[in-house]
């Protein structure tokens, strides 16, 4: 136990994806591209991505209302949503909007903006209001439509990303705390090599004064300094976590990554010494989710059966800001 108040379990979980998807030969058809060259460089196959009529709030209250299920969870009795989500439908932010689809009517709602990292940062904050013993039962949703902000013209980054929700129910424990350990981390100087900017223009409201209007252009990225920046920092987090966890790496039951691209998670296993058959990876299927990407893997897998409860699991959560983080838990009450 933590010592402030109750501890931390993770009781649910749950996933949504659109509908329509685009393949690797589909792609090659809009940029020049091939499936042999992005399945070599990513190990993507294919991504999901939302149609016009579909909403980053409805994907999203869909994973949560599949998490409120398998945790057996009215949304009556949530007491707080947390969206981790780089695309809300609203600058403003939408987990109000999850909320009232939800039908969580006491629930105090508010996004959370940290990309690729958002899930993890998310989970490491709802930890943190259930053990003040402040809140019993959180949602958190990492959910995130790129497809709205990539530049379907930029093969180097067009290729990457896929739109999907996913989200867990934590909640308070008396007995124990399944979260067993985080560590977080940001590098602001290195934010010029993933980012999604505003771009505007001056518009004069009189003599001396003026401001800028515009919006926002497509995400752009420094792909290799991405790769060298997660393959660097991301063993690394992973391991302190381990270290104030007291566990090794060899004692974890599965790894669960954020699917940014295959070689990435492959590179990050090698380094920590956690054989193949113990990674969790589905961005063949769905590509990179940003802040669904984690919770859509482990909502797959313990839907399949692969994760069980008592498994323990490292997380980590790596992207734009630049941001990344760990925590290591364990599924299930």
């Amino acid at each position: 136990m933590n010592g402030l108040g109750a501890g931390v379990a993770i009781t649910g979980c749950g996933s949504a994806t659109p509908t329509q998807f685009l393949s690797n030969e589909d792609l090659s058809s809009i940029v020049e591209t091939s499936d042999e060259w992005i399945k070599s460089r990513t190990g993507i196959g294919q991504r999901y991505l939302a149609d016009p009529s579909v909403s980053l709030s409805q994907l999203a209250a869909n994973a949560a209302k599949n998490a409120l299920s398998m945790a057996a969870v009215r949304p009556e009795d949530i007491d707080l949503i947390l969206l981790a989500t780089s695309t809300p439908d609203d600058l403003f932010g939408s987990a109000a909007r999850v909320q009232a689809e939800l039908g969580a009517k006491k629930a105090i709602a508010f996004d959370l903006t940290a990309a690729c990292s958002g899930f993890v940062i998310g989970l490491v904050t709802a930890a943190q209001f259930i053990r003040t013993g402040a809140y019993r039962n959180v949602l958190v949703i990492g959910a995130d439509m790129l497809s709205r902000w990539v530049d379907w013209d930029d093969r180097a980054t067009c290729v990457l990303f896929g739109d999907g929700a996913g989200a867990v129910v934590c909640q308070a424990i008396d007995t124990k705390d399944n979260l067993l350990a985080f560590e977080l981390c940001s590098d602001g100087d290195r934010n010029h090599c993933l980012n999604l900017g505003y771009e505007g223009s001056e518009r004069p409201l009189k003599d001396g004064a003026s401001v800028q209007q515009g919006t926002y252009r497509p995400l752009t990225m420094n792909g290799r300094e991405v790769y060298r920046f997660a393959v660097d920092k991301v063993p690394e987090v992973i391991e302190k976590a381990l270290y104030r966890a007291d566990l090794k790496a060899d004692e974890i039951d599965w790894l669960v990554l954020h699917q940014a691209n295959q070689r990435i998670i492959d590179a990050v296993a090698a380094r920590l010494g956690i054989p193949s058959e113990k990674v969790i990876a589905n961005l063949d299927r769905h590509g990179n989710t940003s802040a669904a990407s984690i919770p859509l893997a482990l909502d797959e897998a313990v839907r399949s059966g692969r994760i069980k409860p008592g498994d323990s699991i490292a997380t980590s959560g790596f992207g734009a800001g630049l941001t990344w983080g760990a925590a290591i838990f364990r599924w299930g009450s």
